[in-house]
């Protein structure tokens, strides 16, 4: 008999970010189970083979290259998404970026004003615009959709020279709580996802740090750096109506670094 509770068929995912990273991590994972996929991302070559590389699972993939800390952009594209694809059943609000300030004491306020822009209004935007989308839809007699937010271990744990990086992520885990309450109602679950240490384009320079490796990694009781790969499960599980009951929680994947 084959398994449905995580059969995504006939559902819409949205995911910022999606074009490489976490981010294609999670999106491979929905496309494999039938969600058919929209992805945000600013790079149109990213863009390009990600649609490439996803549509080989027999879904339907389409790309729109934006910012989204750019906020009528953020509308426009939602609508646009809904537009073309029908409905939108999930949203992974994954985009972020990490700009290196100097110590605390120094720290440019263009660079915290940058990583919050995109870390923390861009999820605001990206949250609001589709938490509108599901409250109508329920209004009109189909309830029910998954909010998720990628968050860090940054934003629960101390991180030094990168507190608007923390901010903007313990700032994600406060919007989806509110969010998880607030919309309930309308049968919609908000929960976050709490990545360690992952290998992308982000951690380039830190795992081609033999010090760092020495350090932190070998203190990740996996011993090892966290993959992509490692995100198609809990996006899976996020996204399907396996979920429906599970609201306003935090999904730490890091190997278990953060309680060692």
């Amino acid at each position: 008999m084959k398994n449905e509770i995580f059969d995504l068929t006939k559902k819409v995912s949205l995911i910022t970010g999606g074009n490489g990273g976490i981010g294609l991590g999670i999106a491979k994972g929905l496309a494999l189970s039938g969600s058919d996929i929209a992805i945000i991302g600013r790079n149109l070559e990213k863009n390009s083979k990600a649609k490439e590389e996803l549509s080989q699972f027999g879904v339907k993939v389409e790309t729109y290259a934006i910012d989204v800390s750019h906020e009528d952009d953020v509308k426009e594209t939602v609508k646009r998404v809904v537009d073309d694809f029908g409905r939108i059943d999930n949203v992974f609000a994954n985009a972020g970026i990490n700009l290196y300030g100097g110590s605390f004491e120094d720290m440019d306020t263009d660079v915290y004003r940058k990583v919050l822009a995109v870390n923390l209004d861009g999820v605001f935007f990206t949250l609001r615009e589709v938490c509108k989308h599901m409250v109508e839809r329920a209004k009109n007699g189909d309830p029910g959709g998954s909010v998720v937010g990628v968050a860090s271990l940054a934003g629960i744990e101390g991180a030094a020279k990168a507190q608007p990086y923390s901010a903007s992520k313990g700032g994600i885990r406060a919007i989806i709580k509110g969010i998880a309450v607030e919309h309930a109602r309308y049968g919609i679950r908000a929960n976050t996802i709490v990545p360690g240490w992952i290998a992308t384009d982000m951690t380039e320079m830190s795992q081609n740090n033999q010090k760092f490796t020495d350090n932190v990694i070998s203190r990740v009781p996996m011993r090892r750096w966290g993959e992509p790969k490692d995100f198609l499960g809990i996006a899976v599980y996020l996204a399907s109506d396996s979920s429906s009951y599970h609201s306003g929680d935090s999904f730490v994947v890091d190997g278990g670094y953060a309680i060692f």
